[in-house]
């Protein structure tokens, strides 16, 4: 991942460096054969070198931690709390079926409808051509309607929406901390209150053999921030008073927080998958080990990546570089 700092827009300059051609993002992967073009894509290797790149932009720091907090990234949260807030002027509704509260597609219709302007608001009048493609990602990042469940898919899109608006400058490289502490964990706070309000099934979920129901991101980059913790063992995730103790200021204890409230029985029964991980002895071995698992049980399988869009800003065209 050589373009990584390019990527994040390392260099100075303001102004877009070649005239883009922005396009609505579509569907490319359509039969499982196609995975190879996937894999093959720039649009891969931008993901994964975003991902990875964050993933080393928040090593050993908590959650509690200063860093910068730029322009963009405040439109950002206050585009995120605008959707927080629909949910509260959007109450479930009754109905007979427990899961998938009908009121989701409410939300989802107000969310279809001013995505674009949500946006637009985010980047600068000069790359105002970018708003309609970098707001399928966004539409994409919430879950699905007409199934009303949410899973790793749409996660991936929050973070090819976060991808793209580096790919156009408006994120840069001094933003890493701030796009993962402020805006990826103000997304999982409004995700997991729509997972609650509307009793989103998960999707694709793969049950106890999952690493968790909704999320997977937060795991990889919340090991990454306990790398080299003085006390903080991989062993002590499954202790109830650590993560209660330390949950503000590690993203990976918040998701087993939300687990535990989740879910009832013993935690090796509901959660094997992150049961055994408990039992690898550092967090550098555990987030190596995420890192594989989330390239094989999300980015290379086809029910996942089926439904990811390819544009100007994440192309399914070969790597170049």
């Amino acid at each position: 991942f050589t373009s990584l700092l390019h990527l994040l827009g390392a260099s100075e300059e303001v102004a877009p460096p070649v005239q883009q051609c922005f396009m609505v993002p579509k569907k490319e992967i359509n039969v499982v054969s196609d995975m190879a073009k996937w894999k093959r894509s720039q649009a891969y290797a931008d993901y994964m070198g975003f991902i990875l790149t964050l993933n080393e932009g928040v090593r050993g720091k908590k959650l509690t931690c200063e860093y910068k907090v730029s322009e963009p990234i405040e439109k950002l949260v206050a585009l995120l709390n605008t959707l927080d807030r629909w949910i509260d002027e959007t109450p479930p509704v009754d109905q007979p079926s427990r899961f998938g509260n009908k009121a989701f597609r409410t939300w989802y219709a107000k969310l279809d409808q001013e995505a674009e302007k949500l946006v637009s608001a985010v980047i600068p009048k000069h790359l105002a051509d970018a708003a309609p493609e970098v707001a399928v990602y966004l539409k994409e990042s919430v879950g699905n309607s007409t199934r009303i469940d949410y899973g790793t898919g749409h996660e991936a899109a929050f973070a090819a929406f976060l991808c793209c608006l580096c790919k156009i400058g408006v994120l840069r490289v001094d933003d890493q901390m701030a796009i993962v502490f402020k805006v990826f964990n103000r997304y999982l706070e409004v995700m997991r209150k729509l997972q609650k309000t509307y009793r989103m099934e998960p999707a694709g979920s793969q049950g106890v053999w999952g690493l968790d129901d909704f999320q997977f991101l937060p795991f990889i980059w919340g090991s990454s921030q306990l790398i080299d913790h003085p006390s903080l063992e991989p062993r002590h995730f499954v202790d109830e008073k650590v993560v209660n103790e330390n949950h503000k200021d590690f993203m990976f204890l918040e998701c087993i927080l939300f687990i535990t409230e989740m879910k009832t029985g013993p935690f090796a029964e509901h959660s094997n998958q992150l049961w055994n991980i408990s039992a690898v002895p550092s967090w550098s071995k555990v987030n190596q080990g995420l890192i594989r698992m989330y390239k094989a049980e999300c980015l290379e399988k086809f029910p996942v990546i089926q439904h990811f869009k390819f544009g100007s800003l994440l192309p399914i065209q070969p790597v170049t570089s």
